[in-house]
């Protein structure tokens, strides 16, 4: 069973993920970490490595095909990154969402940063994605259509959430 799990920054896909991950014993992948790598290996902070992704196609596509070949050489994997549901051919494609004061609220605990900066990061942050979406892959973020299962993380606990996407799985 390959599943992907996409969401916005601060929606909880790292952390149901990994909570999936262990419940079902099935290893996961996330392009989140792929790309903070990539930051950190070209000595940028997040907003300064996705400007220059931008501007920067090959950041992207490396990010894809990274994902895409550990997912087709796998039986069974969870696969967390905005676009992985594009790319990864999988059995049920999950999307997070939750409204921007919850995920900055979240982030702003997660990386001990001001909410009111995080909220300004993030809003920056996903104008920056959808424009590299748009002009790499001519892909609308906002367009939910590939999706199996959405889920408002704010609603339920991320032991829930996860329960939910077992059961979703299971009845494939």
């Amino acid at each position: 069973m390959i599943i992907t799990i996409g969401g916005l920054a601060g929606s909880g896909t790292t952390t149901a993920s990994k909570i999936l991950s262990e419940k079902m014993g099935i290893p996961y992948i996330s392009a989140g970490d792929i790309f903070r790598q990539m930051a950190r290996e070209h000595e940028m902070d997040i907003l300064e490595f996705s400007k220059y992704a931008e501007d920067n196609i090959d950041v992207d596509r490396q990010i894809d095909q990274r994902q895409a070949e550990v997912a087709r050489e796998c039986d069974e994997l969870i696969v967390e990154g905005r676009l992985s549901a594009y790319f990864v051919d999988a059995d049920l494609k999950v999307c997070f969402t939750a409204p921007l004061d919850v995920r900055a609220e979240r982030i702003s605990q997660r990386e001990n940063k001001h909410l009111d900066i995080v909220k300004k990061e993030i809003i920056k942050r996903g104008l920056s994605e959808a424009k590299r979406y748009r002009e790499i892959h001519h892909i609308e973020i906002e367009d939910l259509d590939v999706y199996d299962l959405i889920i408002n993380t704010n609603s339920f606990t991320p032991e829930s959430i996860a329960h939910i996407i077992e059961k979703a799985a299971g009845e494939i």
